[in-house]
């Protein structure tokens, strides 16, 4: 049985002072909630050491928004799986659509990313999506298989097994625009298909999230969907009444 995954990546946000004020207010409706699903929240690097003191004893997991697909050595700027271990990460976010334009980072740089979070024992949340322009060639499925199939080139199918898949159509990312539910099942419900031709017991347990756009008006409507297990939150994770409401509709 999946477990619904609501991941908050707070992006290049927050300060001392709004990070406290977020967090209370996380932790103080979770605590009153009856909120079933796993919590995440992801802060800038810099952050990770104040974040992971205050949710000690709360229903909130840790994650980064990256990490170098080496395990240390000269790599300046960059942060290793172990020292994200040990300031009580959990997860890693793998090929972030920013990542991917922004900073160029190829399939097989987010692959070797994705191998490194798994020997950190990080859980990898494993980003896939298409740019608008893809979506209206009709290029949605090739642009999926071809982000899935350099990490399963490089770790193989049973890797997943130990990973988050995060949906995020470009298009819908920080644009108020949403992929209708329909739309965003109808491609969580093909990378579960394309998986479960490898291996059909990856393909049903694994949970694969929806990201782009998502916030306490649309979450009940895109949670119901039969393949949506949940989303990888962006502008809604930084209000606390909007993200604890999707946690709300992930329950």
């Amino acid at each position: 049985m999946r477990r619904m995954l609501v991941a908050g990546n707070w992006k290049m946000n927050g300060s001392l002072e709004s990070i406290k004020s977020l967090l209370d207010g996380l932790k103080s409706g979770l605590s009153r909630s009856e909120v079933k699903c796993d919590v995440v929240v992801c802060p800038s690097s810099v952050y990770l050491p104040t974040v992971s003191e205050q949710i000690v004893d709360s229903a909130i997991k840790l994650g980064s928004q990256n990490i170098c697909d080496q395990d240390g050595g000269a790599y300046t700027g960059e942060i290793a799986g172990s020292m994200l271990a040990e300031f009580g990460c959990q997860y890693a976010i793998i090929g972030h659509s920013e990542r991917r334009a922004l900073y160029a980072e190829s399939d097989e740089l987010v692959a070797k990313r994705f191998a490194a979070a798994r020997r950190g024992k990080l859980t990898p949340i494993l980003c896939v999506g298409e740019l608008l322009e893809e979506r209206e060639a009709g290029q949605t499925e090739a642009v999926v298989s071809r982000q899935l199939d350099a990490v399963i080139a490089l770790e193989g199918i049973d890797a997943l097994a130990d990973a988050i898949i995060a949906y995020e159509p470009v298009w819908a990312i920080g644009t108020g625009k949403t992929a209708s539910p329909d739309q965003a099942q109808e491609v969580h419900a093909f990378i579960r298909k394309k998986l479960a031709a490898l291996n059909s017991d990856v393909a049903s347990n694994i949970v694969i999230q929806y990201g782009g756009s998502v916030n306490g008006a649309n979450a009940n409507e895109l949670f119901a969907m039969e393949d949506i297990d949940g989303g990888l939150i962006g502008g809604a994770a930084l209000k606390p009444d909007d993200f604890l409401a999707i946690c709300q509709a992930a329950t």
